[in-house]
Protein backbone atom coordinates (compact mmCIF):
# COMPACT_ATOMS: atom_id res chain seq x y z
CA UNK A 1 0.00 0.00 0.00
CA UNK A 2 1.28 3.38 -0.88
CA UNK A 3 2.64 5.57 2.02
CA UNK A 4 3.17 2.22 3.87
CA UNK A 5 6.04 2.94 6.14
CA UNK A 6 8.62 -0.09 5.05
CA UNK A 7 10.53 -1.18 8.45
CA UNK A 8 13.83 -0.65 9.37
CA UNK A 9 16.80 -2.87 10.23
CA UNK A 10 19.12 -1.16 12.76
CA UNK A 11 22.40 -2.66 13.55
CA UNK A 12 24.67 -2.33 16.66
CA UNK A 13 28.32 -3.12 17.42
CA UNK A 14 27.93 -6.82 16.46
CA UNK A 15 31.70 -6.78 18.13
CA UNK A 16 30.31 -5.57 20.98
CA UNK A 17 27.68 -8.36 20.84
CA UNK A 18 30.15 -11.09 20.57
CA UNK A 19 32.46 -9.60 23.07
CA UNK A 20 29.26 -9.54 25.72
CA UNK A 21 28.43 -13.07 24.34
CA UNK A 22 31.52 -14.34 25.13
CA UNK A 23 31.79 -12.69 28.91
CA UNK A 24 28.90 -16.07 29.27
CA UNK A 25 31.50 -18.67 27.94
CA UNK A 26 31.72 -20.76 31.07
CA UNK A 27 30.21 -18.07 33.46
CA UNK A 28 28.76 -19.91 36.31
CA UNK A 29 26.49 -17.28 37.20
CA UNK A 30 23.14 -17.45 35.58
CA UNK A 31 24.01 -20.60 33.77
CA UNK A 32 21.08 -23.30 33.94
CA UNK A 33 23.03 -26.08 32.79
CA UNK A 34 26.90 -28.01 33.91
CA UNK A 35 29.10 -30.64 31.97
CA UNK A 36 31.69 -32.66 33.21
CA UNK A 37 34.38 -33.01 30.43
CA UNK A 38 36.42 -35.19 29.62
CA UNK A 39 39.26 -37.15 31.48
CA UNK A 40 39.96 -34.33 33.75
CA UNK A 41 36.40 -33.76 34.74
CA UNK A 42 36.26 -30.27 34.07
CA UNK A 43 32.98 -28.34 35.21
CA UNK A 44 31.86 -26.26 31.98
CA UNK A 45 29.03 -23.73 33.04
CA UNK A 46 26.89 -23.30 29.78
CA UNK A 47 22.86 -21.84 29.20
CA UNK A 48 20.15 -24.41 27.65
CA UNK A 49 18.42 -21.75 25.62
CA UNK A 50 21.61 -20.54 23.63
CA UNK A 51 23.01 -24.55 23.26
CA UNK A 52 19.66 -25.86 22.14
CA UNK A 53 18.49 -23.06 19.68
CA UNK A 54 22.00 -23.31 18.14
CA UNK A 55 22.96 -27.25 17.53
CA UNK A 56 20.03 -29.63 17.04
CA UNK A 57 22.45 -32.05 18.84
CA UNK A 58 22.32 -30.31 22.45
CA UNK A 59 18.59 -29.45 22.03
CA UNK A 60 18.22 -33.73 21.52
CA UNK A 61 20.03 -34.21 24.88
CA UNK A 62 18.14 -31.66 26.77
CA UNK A 63 14.79 -32.85 25.60
CA UNK A 64 15.75 -36.44 26.90
CA UNK A 65 16.76 -35.34 29.73
CA UNK A 66 14.87 -32.45 31.44
CA UNK A 67 16.16 -30.31 34.67
CA UNK A 68 16.83 -33.14 37.37
CA UNK A 69 18.64 -32.67 40.52
CA UNK A 70 19.67 -35.05 43.20
CA UNK A 71 18.47 -36.26 46.60
CA UNK A 72 20.25 -32.54 48.14
CA UNK A 73 18.91 -30.66 45.52
CA UNK A 74 21.89 -30.12 43.36
CA UNK A 75 21.63 -30.11 39.37
CA UNK A 76 22.74 -33.45 37.38
CA UNK A 77 25.35 -32.64 35.10
CA UNK A 78 25.97 -34.38 32.01
CA UNK A 79 28.77 -36.31 31.19
CA UNK A 80 31.22 -35.68 28.16
CA UNK A 81 34.03 -37.59 28.44
CA UNK A 82 35.38 -38.42 25.09
CA UNK A 83 35.80 -34.60 24.07
CA UNK A 84 38.72 -32.71 25.72
CA UNK A 85 37.84 -29.60 27.58
CA UNK A 86 39.68 -27.04 25.64
CA UNK A 87 37.78 -28.90 22.43
CA UNK A 88 34.47 -28.55 23.73
CA UNK A 89 34.97 -25.00 24.91
CA UNK A 90 35.60 -24.04 21.27
CA UNK A 91 32.46 -26.01 20.38
CA UNK A 92 30.79 -23.46 22.96
CA UNK A 93 32.61 -20.17 21.81
CA UNK A 94 31.47 -20.65 18.50
CA UNK A 95 27.84 -21.30 19.27
CA UNK A 96 27.76 -18.21 21.64
CA UNK A 97 29.58 -16.30 19.03
CA UNK A 98 29.48 -17.49 15.98
CA UNK A 99 33.20 -17.79 16.02
CA UNK A 100 36.14 -19.24 17.14
CA UNK A 101 39.79 -19.18 18.14
CA UNK A 102 41.82 -22.43 17.02
CA UNK A 103 45.38 -23.64 17.14
CA UNK A 104 46.88 -25.69 14.98
CA UNK A 105 46.86 -28.22 17.65
CA UNK A 106 43.11 -27.99 17.99
CA UNK A 107 41.77 -27.71 15.02
CA UNK A 108 41.67 -31.47 13.98
CA UNK A 109 39.98 -32.29 17.01
CA UNK A 110 37.44 -29.24 16.38
CA UNK A 111 36.49 -30.78 13.39
CA UNK A 112 35.69 -34.04 14.91
CA UNK A 113 34.08 -32.28 17.23
CA UNK A 114 31.96 -30.05 14.51
CA UNK A 115 31.39 -33.32 12.84
CA UNK A 116 29.88 -34.76 15.70
CA UNK A 117 27.77 -31.80 17.03
CA UNK A 118 26.43 -31.54 13.59
CA UNK A 119 27.82 -27.76 12.81
CA UNK A 120 28.34 -27.26 9.49
CA UNK A 121 29.69 -23.39 9.40
CA UNK A 122 32.36 -24.78 12.20
CA UNK A 123 33.28 -27.68 9.87
CA UNK A 124 34.20 -24.86 7.41
CA UNK A 125 36.62 -23.07 9.65
CA UNK A 126 37.96 -26.01 10.89
CA UNK A 127 38.88 -27.47 7.56
CA UNK A 128 40.15 -23.92 6.16
CA UNK A 129 42.21 -23.25 9.14
CA UNK A 130 46.01 -24.59 8.05
CA UNK A 131 44.30 -26.52 5.10
CA UNK A 132 47.99 -27.59 3.48
CA UNK A 133 48.36 -30.35 6.39
CA UNK A 134 44.73 -30.68 7.35
CA UNK A 135 44.12 -33.56 4.47
CA UNK A 136 47.72 -35.69 6.27
CA UNK A 137 46.48 -34.83 9.94
CA UNK A 138 43.36 -36.20 9.28
CA UNK A 139 44.41 -39.30 7.53
CA UNK A 140 46.32 -39.72 10.52
CA UNK A 141 43.45 -39.58 13.05
CA UNK A 142 41.49 -42.25 10.83
CA UNK A 143 43.79 -44.23 10.94
CA UNK A 144 44.22 -44.72 14.67
CA UNK A 145 40.65 -44.71 15.25
CA UNK A 146 38.89 -46.30 12.45
CA UNK A 147 36.67 -48.33 14.27
CA UNK A 148 35.29 -45.34 15.97
CA UNK A 149 35.25 -42.91 12.76
CA UNK A 150 33.40 -45.51 10.24
CA UNK A 151 30.28 -45.37 12.78
CA UNK A 152 30.00 -42.03 12.65
CA UNK A 153 27.70 -39.60 10.63
CA UNK A 154 30.70 -37.54 8.90
CA UNK A 155 32.06 -40.75 7.83
CA UNK A 156 28.46 -41.62 5.77
CA UNK A 157 28.94 -38.00 4.63
CA UNK A 158 32.24 -38.38 3.28
CA UNK A 159 32.91 -37.78 -0.71
CA UNK A 160 34.13 -40.13 -3.23
CA UNK A 161 37.93 -39.16 -3.67
CA UNK A 162 37.78 -38.47 0.39
CA UNK A 163 36.66 -42.26 0.73
CA UNK A 164 39.69 -43.48 -2.02
CA UNK A 165 41.88 -41.73 -0.06
CA UNK A 166 41.12 -43.65 3.21
CA UNK A 167 40.73 -46.76 1.38
CA UNK A 168 44.02 -46.89 -0.30
CA UNK A 169 45.98 -46.94 3.45
CA UNK A 170 47.45 -49.86 4.18
CA UNK A 171 47.31 -48.33 8.42
CA UNK A 172 43.60 -48.65 8.90
CA UNK A 173 43.24 -49.95 12.09
CA UNK A 174 39.63 -52.54 11.46
CA UNK A 175 39.65 -55.91 9.76
CA UNK A 176 38.52 -56.10 5.98
CA UNK A 177 34.73 -57.70 6.27
CA UNK A 178 33.94 -54.67 9.07
CA UNK A 179 35.34 -52.04 6.46
CA UNK A 180 33.25 -53.44 3.86
CA UNK A 181 30.33 -53.41 5.66
CA UNK A 182 30.95 -49.74 6.84
CA UNK A 183 31.73 -48.84 3.16
CA UNK A 184 28.40 -50.56 2.34
CA UNK A 185 26.69 -48.83 4.67
CA UNK A 186 28.23 -45.14 3.32
CA UNK A 187 27.17 -46.33 0.06
CA UNK A 188 23.44 -46.80 0.99
CA UNK A 189 23.59 -43.33 2.66
CA UNK A 190 24.55 -41.90 -0.13
CA UNK A 191 22.36 -43.63 -2.90
CA UNK A 192 19.45 -42.17 -0.81
CA UNK A 193 20.84 -38.91 -0.39
CA UNK A 194 22.29 -38.47 -4.40
CA UNK A 195 18.99 -40.49 -5.77
CA UNK A 196 21.87 -42.95 -7.74
CA UNK A 197 21.90 -46.58 -7.24
CA UNK A 198 24.30 -48.43 -4.91
CA UNK A 199 26.63 -49.59 -7.59
CA UNK A 200 26.88 -45.96 -8.85
CA UNK A 201 27.48 -44.29 -6.05
CA UNK A 202 30.32 -47.27 -5.00
CA UNK A 203 31.93 -47.92 -8.65
CA UNK A 204 35.22 -46.08 -7.87
CA UNK A 205 35.50 -47.07 -4.32
CA UNK A 206 34.94 -50.77 -4.36
CA UNK A 207 38.30 -51.10 -6.43
CA UNK A 208 40.21 -50.06 -3.30
CA UNK A 209 38.31 -53.01 -0.97
CA UNK A 210 41.09 -55.57 -0.38
CA UNK A 211 38.82 -58.67 -0.93
CA UNK A 212 41.47 -61.18 -1.42
CA UNK A 213 42.43 -60.75 2.38
CA UNK A 214 38.71 -62.85 2.96
CA UNK A 215 38.47 -66.62 3.49
CA UNK A 216 36.55 -68.76 1.36
CA UNK A 217 33.45 -68.74 4.24
CA UNK A 218 33.67 -64.48 4.49
CA UNK A 219 33.65 -64.32 0.97
CA UNK A 220 30.70 -66.76 0.40
CA UNK A 221 28.93 -64.49 2.68
CA UNK A 222 29.46 -61.18 1.26
CA UNK A 223 28.17 -62.55 -1.80
CA UNK A 224 24.99 -63.54 -0.46
CA UNK A 225 25.07 -60.02 0.85
CA UNK A 226 25.87 -58.57 -2.72
CA UNK A 227 23.43 -60.15 -4.39
CA UNK A 228 21.06 -57.48 -2.77
CA UNK A 229 22.43 -54.34 -3.79
CA UNK A 230 24.83 -55.26 -6.17
CA UNK A 231 27.75 -53.35 -4.48
CA UNK A 232 30.27 -55.19 -5.97
CA UNK A 233 30.86 -56.36 -9.52
CA UNK A 234 30.61 -60.15 -9.69
CA UNK A 235 34.18 -60.15 -11.98
CA UNK A 236 35.72 -58.55 -8.82
CA UNK A 237 34.23 -61.35 -6.71
CA UNK A 238 35.43 -63.95 -8.89
CA UNK A 239 38.59 -62.85 -9.22
CA UNK A 240 39.20 -63.60 -5.71
CA UNK A 241 37.77 -67.21 -6.02
CA UNK A 242 40.12 -67.80 -8.61
CA UNK A 243 42.72 -66.87 -6.53
CA UNK A 244 41.82 -69.30 -3.74
CA UNK A 245 41.30 -72.22 -6.36
CA UNK A 246 44.94 -71.43 -8.00
CA UNK A 247 47.00 -69.59 -4.87
CA UNK A 248 48.45 -67.23 -6.97
CA UNK A 249 48.21 -63.95 -6.98
CA UNK A 250 49.73 -63.12 -10.40
CA UNK A 251 48.34 -59.94 -11.96
CA UNK A 252 46.67 -58.49 -9.22
CA UNK A 253 47.65 -55.49 -7.91
CA UNK A 254 50.10 -55.34 -5.29
CA UNK A 255 48.44 -53.14 -2.94
CA UNK A 256 45.24 -55.15 -2.91
CA UNK A 257 47.07 -58.07 -1.38
CA UNK A 258 48.84 -55.83 1.70
CA UNK A 259 47.21 -56.61 5.01
CA UNK A 260 46.29 -53.14 6.92
CA UNK A 261 47.33 -52.91 10.03
CA UNK A 262 44.16 -53.75 11.56
CA UNK A 263 43.47 -57.03 9.33
CA UNK A 264 42.82 -60.29 11.12
CA UNK A 265 45.27 -62.99 10.51
CA UNK A 266 43.97 -65.85 8.14
CA UNK A 267 45.53 -69.10 7.49
CA UNK A 268 45.40 -67.83 3.20
CA UNK A 269 47.51 -65.25 3.55
CA UNK A 270 50.76 -67.27 3.32
CA UNK A 271 50.03 -67.15 -0.14
CA UNK A 272 49.85 -63.43 -0.24
CA UNK A 273 53.53 -62.47 0.61
CA UNK A 274 52.21 -59.89 2.64
CA UNK A 275 53.57 -56.65 4.71
CA UNK A 276 52.46 -54.03 6.66
CA UNK A 277 54.52 -51.75 8.69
Amino acid sequence: MSGQVQPTCLWGNLASFAADMRKMINAPEFSDVKFIVGKERKVVYAHRCILAHRCETFSTMFAQQPLSRDAKGVDIPFVVSDVQPDVFLAVIEFLYTNSVMLSSKMALEVLTSAVEYGLDDLQKAAVTYRQTDMKDKCLTFIQSHTKSIVKTQGFHELSDPAMLVILQSDLLTIDEPDLINFVREWAHVNSVVLDKSVPEIAKEVVRELRLFLLTPDELTALEVENKKDNLIPVDKIAEVWKFHALKKSSGIAVHLLRRRKGTRPRDHHKYLNLYHK
